[in-house]
């Protein structure tokens, strides 16, 4: 089995890819928050996001990864 290191990036020749563009619904939470999944629960600050996903499944997103990732759409 190999092993990746997140600090040593291996010589390979990667490719470039852009992330579909899938649309999420979000709302952003002015309080500390906890979202209750099959793999732990996970928690959220105030100002950060809770996003559902295309198969329905709940997480918070800290707000400036959102805000780096994401852009609100209408």
């Amino acid at each position: 089995m190999t092993t990746f290191k997140e600090d040593q990036v291996p010589e390979y020749e990667f490719m470039k890819a852009i992330k579909k563009p899938i649309p999420i619904r979000c709302f952003q939470v002015n309080e500390r928050f906890k979202v209750e999944r099959m793999e732990g629960t996970r928690e959220g600050k105030a100002g950060d996001y809770l996003i559902v996903g295309i198969r329905g499944e709940m997480y918070p997103c800290d707000k400036e990864i959102f805000e780096e990732t994401y852009e609100i759409v209408d």
